[in-house]
């Protein structure tokens, strides 16, 4: 393919090729020739046009395919619009030559159409230089016309259509020929000729005025015939010219001054919509030839010519504008819903036709109501149509108005529906009246609007949920009041029943009350029934109906109903058989018909039942359900002979009743009702084939049966468009009516299959065939095999019995049945039986796909592949297979061809593919035949469909077939006429199947692959091109695919834009095709998608639909402007998900432009009044946010690319910015940072960060939350809890001491405040308190004042609540209430929590410097401010909050406990809506739980006033008692049992949390709940509790070591061990209590007598499951050992010290260890003696392994944090009383050697672990040395090692280990026992004197010498204290030569080094010291030698004046042994 890519076709090349590779070669050079024209030089072109322009023509004699002669035709004008002009007359007259052609055999055809086509392009490429040409060339097109067959008539409609565009006005010459000619072709039969002749009139009328003037009736009535018999693309086409004529002939008042001279016809609007009405209500019969039927009235309109007609109201509508429409809005409403008037009484003459007139007009209005208009406009034509219902109700006749009624409610009810809670104003209007004027209506005469009104009423209560119960009381009071009336009785309880169906829209649900109210009432109505027969039949219909309503609710209401309903059930029946003879004898049609009434009632109920309550359906429930159910079979059996008795009358009653009966019987268990499957299966079999039913209703039947995948081949009626909803009625076929609400009453609670409109169910005499067919399905499947045998040739017999249009409808139900009976036995895995079982299935299988129906063929290849799937015998499939063959080779009509290749393709389908290849490929050869049989379209379209499928099931086995297929695939792509749209569509399937059976090969670079990858890129581009929108979906999805599989191959620009050019295609699923691809090219490459279509729009303008504005917003605002409009669910889905991931990957990156997008979506509909009233905000601060945005515009205030956005796509924004902020923490720190943001802005204009939108985000969070929806308000205020969390903290640069965020205080308290008022839903209240807690909690607001504000706010709400459960609203079910007062009780808790934490860490002197500056902002006034805020409410607040975690507590309790809970329920739930606030608690109470600590703890567990607070324990301030109320004469409990309960309390809900963990258990209650453990044991009360019971701590332990090992969050193991360290000290004092109190007992007796407290008695055992200790051990290991894994002996081989290197844990990491190892040292004092025997190898072992794994130097001679906490540790275990008790001393003594000995050992020595630090060890040895008994380290060996290390230290050149060393030794030699200090003295003084010494030669240069210097002194003035008095002379003259030698005279001073200077103070300050110490040893020295004292003598007379100085600071020094022996205490701690 290569060598096609070149200017000029290489021919050479070309000529080599086969016939097919030709056309493809072909192709591919005309693709690149187009874009390589472009970018060629013109001059280049120019030299090459004549040998192009020749290769080009020449190409037209080779009869090019259709796609091939398109491109030409571009090329040619391309290229004569690039190069020179001259020749182009000679190419034009040539093409004329070639169109007068007298040979007319198909060969030449092809030539022709090229020459036409060739024509077209030139035109509308060169247009007015050819003008002096074009009047020969439209005659002689013209001419060729009259002859042309159907593709020369499409193409030259086509080429028609570019020639007026090019010549635009320059064509009036011809304009009437051309009318003429289209209008013929207008109502030609061919269907793609009717649309491009549309669309060539639709090119015409830009220009030919006489169009939409004087022959605007002709046009009309034109376009009125041309929709008689047309197809889905015809309606289309028609309806948009027919509407774009009848617009622009409103639009076009002024006539220019050229038009002037013909005489223009003024047209108003009434005389527009006369005309359409006429088309509608007369069809193209015209006006004057009303011909006699039509005089007699009986024709009725054709439907299609109808949904046209509907169509083109709704272009007319639309090209008009939405503004046009609110002007005219009452016109325009009022004509439409005359439509459906009594005065035109053809259009509703029978109940069929009024049905679809109905659709028609609903889909008007919904299409211009609800897609033009924005909220505000709709809100105005709720108005306008509550208006029309007013005036309709007046009205007399009631038949006149009730269809215009009826439209005017639905409509009603939709815009309410969408307008959802922003609808609340226009409710609230009282002016319009509109709850007053529908429920008014429910009275009506006329049933449908009966229904209607109550729809309505269903939309409004799910649109504005507060309005839920009042409407219900209202209708259920008047049902009360009126229940004499009929029309009241049925009116009242549809509205009834269509609220209940409203419930469960609504989350807040209704007061649970009210189930009991209806039951009550439904039962009052059946009881009452039969004293008025005027009234029995309403009144039962009504009862029934409330029930079945009822159900809709849920097993939660049902259950406390459930006994009255089976009484119910059971009274409707008679008991016995004998008892219904006796019935039939009696009685009267009437009668009858009531009880049928009644009967079926019962049934819809007991079916609502066992739909929405499958949890109650136990096995004892449905015993109580089925003793009826034989008699209602039997009843059914009956019915016929009733039926002769009673006359017709019953007929329909009877229908309803069978119906209800199959459809409850299909939803129960079959083994319910077995001993009745005979009668059943004999009833079916009567059903399906009775006599009188006429019309084949095949259309609602098969699809269902069908499989998906094979609908696509039927019409396109079946596939989803934006006109299913009238498009459906054309599907039904003429006698059928549409699905309407007055067909099933019961429908009306039920959830509607499809999104938010009416239900429509289908007449009782289609839906019972439906639901037999079905139970067929299932009784067939169980029953015997003899009688399934014999059912189904009896069902065989009865085809052939019938003849006619009979004989189709029995087998269409037949074998409907029988495709219903092999699809549930596939389900079900059942078999189908014997041999003789196959004969019947398979003659009603073949019978069937040669039927004439083709939705009955494909429904019948299904059934032939479940047949193969449930006989499963490879024999029998061969035999299938072999039968389609033979039929296929022999069979020549279309019929069979086309139904048996479908079998063949089907058969594979659920046998887990084809797997031989020797079948395979007989398939294929067949199925390549016919898919080249081009007689016949049909054919081709069923063969290369069962391809795809061939292909699907083939798998890998079908790589052998992929060449010949692909190059098939392509030749007939390249040669099908494109009016064969169908075929082209199999194809596009074919090439998909293939991409996926080929699969990730396609990556590939080897020369076969990358010919398959050509060419399938080929097909894809001869897709594209088609005309039809279905094929172009097809080639996206199979670009879509391939890019999936091979991205570098695809081209991303030309995908993009072809995305973009159909991003607002009229069809529906081109749109999903564009979306699907979309959202996947952007989870890859975003960026690059959103490049690509801002190019592609600034690139060519023409192409891009208006609707997609991408050049101003960007694909992203385009989608979200398609968001928008869009309805359909599934491509909303698709449109979100893709700006999702756009979203995650580019909102960092262009953040302006995002926050633009959202603010403009958010602010293009709030009102600016109530923005503008808080916004405070400093200007500037919105101008930074401002001047960063990329796209303002200039013209900002006057275009908003967002024109009233609906309240979704608002809702969408907010979330969307949430989403942003998220995705800005992931990033840069700067989005979080002002003063960083605002400098790299400085230093980079084009950097953006998110600080610097805070204005912004604050404005968008601010007018979502006061906007009139209740979604976009939780939205607004959840982005504002957002904002709250993410900005709190960061400081504002300008103020210091201040945050950015307290500038928008104002706005977050007015954003705030609306949600407190009465009105508001409780949902949003809870939002609302969560951010008021979030922002008084996040210490932005410092002045008390300022947050009272918003206190005031949360005072108000507690309030409220105070009044318990039975105070709050009665709109909302009990649950609401529940939720609202814990999310009040919840806020609470967090501010209190807060509060109680900043009381504490202000009272705590401040640690670390770095939260000081916190400090300053907060001020010392407002932190206890807050708590004293907080104080005033808590004695009440800790009521509520007790009394919410008793509630919590008891719905925890497992459900075997259920009989034990209060029957009335907790303090703030009721016992019926318990199922429900479970979910609210399980949110609120960790909080609760954690303040209600915090509370205890302040209050130590002291009760106030013992009387008050038991009375209260249980019992909050609410009417409801728990536990007290009841017995009045309860005991008063003390004051310690209060304080156990509640000590339980919190303790028992805890441990029950922890111990498990559910997977969904959020890390805030977690810790929240391990917080509120330790502030519980805080207080000395409660560890007393947990210290006495051991058992209690050891489960505690348990629990927490089980959180620890299931959580890895570092905060919460922290916390934990936090909780764990605590417990152990409660412990302690137990022991030491118990010790204490043992000796005072004692305290005679003698010491050994006492008994040993502490774990571990006198044995040392420690019981694992019995032991605090060993639980507490398990868990620190496990910490320990998590952290370093080489601790564990097991891991590292072995128990002794391996040398690995040291390392430095994370932060998180030692913090654990640090807790865990202070826990370790608390060990031993929990212990007996002896126990702590037990235990002490393993503490040391873990301590001393910890150092040995974590000592590593750090610079400057710090200890790493884990070390200091060892070494912290060792001390406190070597100084454990333990190791001075008799009983342990000696024990304690050998296993302290032998930890020394261990760390000594870490020494190794040959020096191979040398990364060790030093100093860590010395540290560790000095710390043995100092706190053991002498005993332990005076033993000679070890005593001898210790000297060593330090000796070996002393030589080390480290300055730090010098000093650190000097530091140790000098505590070592002032340890007060000799014994201890003496050989260190000995052994290390000399050295240390000779290091002085040697410094003092050297004189030290820098300060760590310096400070080597004083340490070494300091130990040698230590020496001196403590040396005796005969040796003490000899250390001073040691020690003050040395001193002296470093002091100064004079000269020397004022020249030296500043280390040099210290170095004399510090000298200077010493002798000062010494001197009068040991003045004689001093005198002595000084007078041995002058010198000294002639330097001393000089220095102190220098330094008189700053000696003065120094004195003050000398005291500090003159213990120098103590203070260094507190600085070492430091060290490590």
């Amino acid at each position: 393919m290569e060598l096609a890519h070149s200017l000029l076709l290489n021919e050479e090349a070309y000529n080599q090729l086969g016939e097919v590779q030709k056309a493809e070669f072909i192709f591919d050079w005309l693709r690149y020739l187009e874009k390589l024209l472009l970018a060629t030089s013109k001059s280049d072109v120019k030299e090459k046009q004549k040998a192009l322009v020749e290769q080009l023509l020449s190409l037209l004699n080779s009869s090019p395919g259709p796609p091939t002669r398109k491109l030409l035709a571009k090329n040619l004008g391309v290229l004569y619009s690039i190069g020179d002009t001259f020749s182009v007359y000679e190419t034009i007259d040539k093409c004329n030559d070639l169109i007068r052609s007298k040979d007319d055999s198909p060969s030449y055809l092809p030539t022709k159409l090229a020459a036409v086509v060739c024509l077209g392009s030139l035109y509308k490429k060169l247009g007015r230089i050819l003008v002096n040409t074009f009047t020969d060339t439209v005659g002689n097109i013209l001419k060729a016309m009259k002859s042309a067959e159907s593709q020369g008539r499409y193409e030259i409609m086509l080429s028609l259509q570019n020639i007026l565009n090019g010549l635009g006005a320059a064509a009036t010459p011809c304009h009437r020929d051309v009318y003429k000619a289209a209008k013929s072709c207008l109502t030609d039969r061919s269907m793609a000729v009717r649309c491009a002749a549309a669309k060539c009139l639709l090119e015409l009328q830009k220009e030919a005025i006489f169009m939409w003037s004087t022959d605007l009736d002709s046009v009309a009535t034109l376009c009125f015939k041309s929709f008689e018999g047309s197809n889905y693309d015809v309606r289309i086409s028609v309806s948009k010219l027919l509407g774009t004529v009848l617009a622009r002939a409103i639009i076009s008042k002024h006539p220019g001054a050229a038009v002037s001279r013909q005489s223009i016809r003024r047209v108003s609007l009434e005389e527009v919509l006369e005309l359409l009405g006429t088309g509608f209500l007369r069809g193209s019969s015209g006006f004057l030839r009303a011909s006699g039927d039509m005089l007699k009235g009986t024709s009725s309109v054709s439907r299609d010519v109808r949904v046209g007609v509907t169509q083109a109201y709704v272009v007319f509508v639309s090209t008009l504008g939405g503004i046009w429409l609110e002007k005219n809005f009452a016109t325009f409403l009022s004509h439409i819903l005359s439509l459906v008037s009594q005065s035109h009484p053809k259009a509703t003459q029978t109940q069929t036709d009024a049905v679809c007139g109905r659709r028609c007009v609903s889909f008007i209005l919904r299409a211009t109501i609800g897609g033009l208009l924005g909220e505000k406009a709709q809100i105005a034509a709720a108005k306008d149509i509550c208006q029309a219902i007013w005036k309709l109700k007046k009205v007399v006749d009631v038949t006149a108005s009730q269809h215009m009624l009826v439209c005017a409610l639905q409509e009603l009810g939709n815009l309410i529906y969408s307008l959802g809670t922003t609808a609340a104003p226009l409710l609230q209007d009282s002016s319009a009246g509109i709850l007053d004027s529908v429920i008014s209506v429910i009275l009506h005469p006329s049933i449908s609007v009966r229904l209607a009104t109550a729809w309505c009423l269903h939309c409004i209560a799910v649109a504005l949920p507060s309005y839920l119960t009042p409407l219900l009381d209202r209708c259920l009071e008047r049902l009360t009041v009126l229940k004499s009336s009929p029309e009241a009785v049925t009116g009242f309880s549809f509205a009834v029943a269509a609220l209940l169906g409203a419930v469960k829209h609504c989350p807040l649900g209704i007061p649970h009350g009210k189930g009991k109210i209806i039951m009550t009432l439904a039962e009052d109505l059946l009881c009452s029934a039969v004293q008025n027969s005027r009234l029995s039949a309403q009144r039962t219909q009504a009862g029934w109906l409330l029930i079945a309503a009822l159900m809709t609710l849920g097993p939660a209401v049902v259950s406390h109903h459930l006994a009255r309903l089976l009484l119910l059930w059971k009274c409707v029946f008679p008991v016995s058989p004998k008892d219904l003879e006796t019935e039939k004898s009696r009685g009267d049609s009437f009668t009858w018909q009531v009880t049928l009434e009644g009967r079926a009632g019962a049934l819809c109920a007991v079916k609502s039942f066992v739909s929405h309550c499958g949890d109650l359906l136990t096995e004892e429930v449905i015993q109580h359900l089925l003793p009826p159910l034989p008699c209602a079979v039997d009843l059914l059996t009956q019915l016929s002979s009733v039926l002769k008795t009673y006359g017709s009358t019953l007929k329909m009653p009877s229908v309803v009743y069978r119906q209800r009966l199959y459809e409850l019987l299909i939803l129960l268990p079959p083994e319910t009702y077995e001993e009745n499957f005979c009668a059943i299966l004999k009833e079916l079999a009567a059903d399906l084939t009775a006599s009188d039913i006429q019309v084949a209703a095949s259309a609602f039947l098969l699809p269902p049966l069908c499989h998906q995948d094979d609908l696509v081949i039927l019409s396109p009626l079946l596939q989803e468009t934006d006109h299913r909803f009238i498009e459906e009625q054309l599907l039904l076929g003429n006698g059928i009516a549409c699905g309407s609400l007055e067909y099933d009453p019961y429908s009306i609670y039920e959830k509607d299959v499809e999104g938010d409109s009416v239900p429509k169910p289908l007449s009782p005499v289609l839906s019972v065939i439906s639901s037999a067919v079905k139970l067929f399905g299932v009784v067939c499947a169980h029953v015997g095999e003899a009688q399934r045998l014999s059912v189904l040739e009896q069902l065989l017999d009865s085809i052939k019995h019938t003849k006619g249009a009979r004989q189709q409808v029995v087998q269409l139900h037949v074998v409907s049945s029988l495709s219903s009976f092999l699809k549930y036995l596939a389900g079900s895995k059942g078999k189908l039986g014997s041999e003789e079982m196959r004969k019947p299935a398979l003659a009603l299988v073949m019978g069937a796909l040669e039927s004439p129906n083709p939705l009955l063929r494909c429904a019948a290849a299904e059934a032939w592949a479940r047949l193969a799937q449930v006989v499963n015998d490879g024999a029998f499939t061969a035999a299938l297979a072999q039968v389609s063959f033979d039929k296929l080779k022999s069979a020549r009509d279309v019929v069979t061809r086309t139904g048996y290749s479908l079998a063949l393709g089907s058969l594979h389908r659920y046998l887990g593919g084809i797997s031989s290849s020797q079948h395979l490929s007989s398939c294929v050869g067949i199925l390549y035949t016919l898919s080249q049989d081009s007689t016949s379209p049909d054919v081709q379209t069923w063969a290369l469909h069962s391809l795809s499928l061939i292909i699907d099931s083939a798998g890998p086995l079908y790589h052998m077939h992929v060449e010949p297929t692909l190059s098939l695939i392509i030749m007939l792509l390249l040669n099908v006429p494109p009016t064969h749209a169908e075929v082209h569509q199999s194809l596009g399937r074919c090439l998909n199947a293939l991409i996926t059976t080929l699969g990730p090969e396609l990556q590939g670079n080897s020369t076969s692959i990358s010919t398959l990858r050509t060419s399938c890129l080929l097909g894809c581009a001869v897709m594209q091109d088609n005309p039809d929108c279905l094929v172009q979906a097809q080639a996206i999805s199979c670009l879509q695919q391939l890019h999936m599989f091979a991205p570098r191959h695809v081209n991303l620009s030309s995908l993009v834009s072809c995305l973009c050019v159909n991003l607002c295609s009229p069809y529906l699923l081109l749109r999903r095709a564009v979306l699907a691809c979309l959202r996947q090219l952007v989870q890859r490459e975003a960026a690059e998608v959103s490049e690509h279509a801002v190019l592609l729009a600034k690139d060519n303008r023409e192409e891009l639909t208006s609707d997609a504005n991408i050049r101003e917003v960007g694909l992203e605002g385009a989608l979200l402007t398609l968001l928008d409009k869009e309805t359909d669910q599934k491509l909303c889905h698709d449109i979100k998900e893709t700006l999702n991931h756009m979203l995650t990957s580019m909102a960092v990156d262009k953040l302006s432009f995002w926050l633009k997008l959202c603010k403009d979506v958010l602010a293009a509909s709030a009102d600016f009044t109530t923005v503008t009233c808080v916004d405070t905000m400093q200007e500037e601060e919105g101008d930074k946010g401002d001047d960063a945005s990329v796209l303002t515009t200039g013209n900002d205030d006057k275009s908003f690319p967002f024109t009233n956005p609906r309240w979704a796509t608002r809702v969408f924004a907010a979330e969307c910015v949430c989403r942003i902020i998220n995705q800005c923490e992931n990033a840069h720190s700067a989005h979080f940072d002002i003063a960083l943001a605002q400098e790299m802005k400085k230093r980079d204009s084009r950097n953006d960060f998110l600080v610097l939108h805070l204005a912004d985000l604050i404005r968008m969070a601010f007018m979502a939350a006061t906007d009139h929806s209740d979604q976009l308000r939780l939205s607004g205020l959840e982005t504002l809890l957002v904002v709250i969390r993410r900005f709190a903290a960061i400081p504002e640069p300008e103020f210091p001491g201040h945050v950015i965020l307290e500038q928008y205080q104002a706005n977050v308290g007015a954003a705030l405040r609306p949600a407190f008022t009465s009105e508001t839903p409780p949902d949003v209240t809870a939002k609302a308190c969560q951010v008021c807690s979030a922002w008084i909690a996040s210490g932005v607001v410092s002045d008390l004042n300022d947050l009272r504000r918003v206190h005031q706010l949360l005072v108000s709400s507690l309030t409220k609540i105070q009044a318990g459960k039975e105070a709050l609203s009665h709109l909302y079910n009990e649950s609401a209430s529940t939720m609202e007062i814990l999310a009040v009780l919840k806020a609470w808790a967090e501010v209190y929590i807060i509060a109680v934490e900043r009381h504490k860490s202000h009272r705590q002197p401040l640690k670390t410097i770095p939260c000081s500056e916190e400090s300053v902002r907060n001020g010392p006034h407002s932190t206890d401010g807050l708590l004293d805020l907080v104080h005033t409410d808590l004695s009440t607040l800790s009521r509520l909050w007790l009394a919410a975690l008793q509630d919590f507590a008891l719905l925890t309790l497992p459900s075997e406990f259920a009989s034990q809970l209060p029957v009335e329920g907790g303090a703030f739930y009721t016992a019926e809506t318990s199922e429900n606030a479970k979910l609210h608690y399980y949110n609120s109470w960790a909080l609760i739980l954690h303040a209600t600590a915090l509370w205890l703890t302040s209050t130590g567990f002291v009760v106030a006033d013992p009387d008050e607070e038991a009375a209260h324990l249980s019992r909050p301030v609410t009417p409801t008692s728990m536990c007290q109320g009841s017995s009045s004469g309860a005991t008063v409990k003390s004051p310690e049992d209060v304080c156990t309960d509640r000590f339980h309390l919190i303790l028992g809900i805890s441990v029950e949390f922890l111990c498990s963990l559910r997977s969904d258990a959020t890390m805030e209650s977690i810790t929240a709940c391990l917080h509120a453990l330790q502030a519980l044991l805080d207080v000395p009360w409660p560890r007393s509790k947990i210290g006495s019971d051991q058992d209690l701590g050891i489960e505690l332990l348990n629990v927490l070591h089980r959180v620890i090992l299931t959580r890895e969050s570092p905060s919460i193991q922290l916390a934990s061990l936090e909780v764990v360290r605590q417990i152990i000290c409660a412990a302690q004092e137990h022991v030491k209590e118990k010790r204490r109190s043992a000796e005072v007992d004692d305290g005679a007796a003698e010491k050994e007598t006492l008994p040993e407290f502490g774990e571990g008695k006198d044995t040392g055992g420690l019981v694992p499951g019995k032991s605090l200790v060993f639980a507490t051990l398990e868990l620190c290991v496990c910490i320990l050992v998590r952290q370093l894994p080489e601790l564990n002996p097991k891991l590292t081989g072995s128990p002794g010290v391996k040398a690995t290197k040291p390392q430095v844990l994370s932060e998180d990491g030692s913090r654990l260890v640090s807790a865990a190892l202070v826990i370790l040292s608390e060990l031993p004092a929990v212990c007996s003696p002896e126990g702590s025997i037990s235990i002490l190898p393993t503490i040391l072992y873990l301590t001393i392994g910890v150092l040995r794994e974590t000592a590593v130097k750090l610079p400057g001679g710090q200890l790493p944090s884990t070390v200091a906490a060892s070494l912290q540790a060792l001390k406190g275990i070597l100084s454990s009383p333990m190791a001075r008790a008799e009983k342990s001393h000696s024990a304690w003594t050998d296993l302290l050697r032998s930890a020394l000995t261990t760390i000594l050992d870490c020494w190794d020595p040959d020096g191979t672990h040398q990364e060790l630090d030093e100093i860590s060890l010395l540290t560790a040895i000095t710390v043995f040395i100092l706190s053991t008994s002498p005993e332990v380290t005076t033993i000679p060996c070890l005593q001898k090692r210790c000297i060593e290390k330090f000796k070996a230290t002393l030589e080390i050149k480290d300055p730090v280990v010098q000093i650190k060393t000097y530091q140790l030794l000098l505590s070592i030699f002032q340890y007060p026992n000799p014994a201890v200090s003496y050989p260190y003295i000995y052994s290390l003084v000399s050295s240390i004197v000779e290091k002085l010494q040697e410094i003092d030669k050297r004189k030290p240069e820098d300060t760590a010498e310096l400070q080597i210097f004083q340490e070494g002194i300091k130990v040698l003035q230590a020496l001196v204290a403590i040396a005796e008095e005969q040796h003490r002379s000899q250390l001073v003259a040691c020690l003050l030569p040395i001193l002296i030698s470093f002091l100064l005279d004079d000269n020397d001073l004022g020249s030296a080094t500043s280390v040099m200077k210290n170095l004399h103070d510090f000298a200077l300050q010493n002798l000062m010291q010494i001197g009068p110490q040991y003045s004689s040893v001093f005198k002595n020295v000084m007078a041995s030698s002058p010198a000294l004292k002639a330097r001393l003598e000089a220095a102190i007379k220098g330094n008189q004046e700053s000696v003065k100085i120094k004195i003050p600071t000398s005291k500090h020094t003159k213990n120098p042994g103590k203070n260094t022996s507190i600085q070492l205490k430091t060290n490590f701690l």
